[in-house]
């Protein structure tokens, strides 16, 4: 089992934007969710993670490795898809995995072929593999970037946003293959759209503002919000009205009208009604300030 510990992180860009504000996390095997808006820290820390930024403070372990003063060792069990994966000009997808294997220290020929055929298998782009990569669709290109995340057994594996830009097929896909990943090593989804927690993680935690405001399961983060969320069409006037005398969650357009969701430990009556919560309660819940529940 693969433990990774973070304590006290802290990270404050020269422009005075405190991305890393304390965090304190303890993540071990399996797919683990990383849930906030943009700007909340996420990329930070992950890059943090990855060793691509020094932080300011705090310390970050993986299975003895002292992440912070010994990057190169974590280089040698890390793998990682960027939120832009880019991709070389004018080249195969066996011929970029054939590469990215050297940089991580396969010189054996023999072994980097059987290695890289057994890759492209995984990911079921073997029959592409010599087609160049700059004509894959994005869901593809993906599949090539966890493909080359896998390269050198990694203990923990870090992918950022990946599922922006794919259409529902190649996302389905895409989840079942970080699924399948997912089962002996640490992967750690970092992503704002709700349903890649929902349908992928175990364990998650909310970001915002460069903290950590709820770490747990998915499911327990509903619980919590069982019997406490009520919802209601209200005109459009009106909002402002009801956002002074309620805790309003989250509203969305429905057939034209806001229909809001709003957090109450009793029944606030006046139209509302009691309604199951979801994981997106929990994010808007979780990432709104004046909301109890922070």
């Amino acid at each position: 089992m693969n433990t990774l510990k973070i304590n006290n992180l802290t990270k404050t860009y020269p422009n005075g934007v405190k991305a890393l504000n304390g965090i304190n996390l303890e993540i071990t095997n399996g797919m683990f969710g990383l849930l906030g808006p943009n700007g909340a820290g996420k990329s930070s820390l992950m890059r943090t993670l990855a060793t691509l930024q020094e932080a300011d403070s705090g310390t970050v372990t993986l299975d003895g490795i002292d992440i912070l003063n010994q990057p190169e060792e974590l280089r040698k069990v890390l793998g990682y898809l960027p939120q832009e994966f880019g991709v070389y000009p004018g080249i195969t997808a066996e011929q970029l995995l054939d590469h990215m294997a050297i940089l991580k220290g396969i010189i054996n020929s023999k072994e980097r072929k059987q290695l890289v055929d057994y890759l492209l298998d995984k990911v079921n782009l073997y029959e592409k593999r010599k087609k160049n990569v700059k004509s894959f669709s994005g869901g593809m290109k993906q599949r090539v970037g966890i493909a080359q995340a896998l390269i050198g057994n990694p203990k923990l594996i870090i992918v950022d946003e990946p599922t922006a830009g794919l259409d529902p097929g190649e996302r389905n896909r895409f989840y079942n293959l970080l699924s399948e990943v997912g089962k002996k090593v640490i992967v750690i989804l970092s992503t704002h759209i709700v349903d890649d927690i929902r349908e992928l993680c175990t364990k998650m935690a909310v970001m915002n503002s460069g903290q950590i405001v709820y770490q747990g399961t998915p499911q327990n983060a509903i619980d919590d919000l069982d019997g406490k969320v009520f919802q209601r069409i209200v005109a459009r006037e009106d909002l402002e009205t009801y956002a002074n005398n309620y805790s309003i969650i989250s509203n969305k357009m429905v057939g034209g009208q806001p229909l809001i969701h709003v957090f109450s430990e009793t029944n606030p009556e006046n139209g509302f009604e009691l309604v199951n919560p979801s994981l997106e309660d929990v994010f808007f819940s979780r990432i709104n300030t004046s909301n109890t529940l922070v």
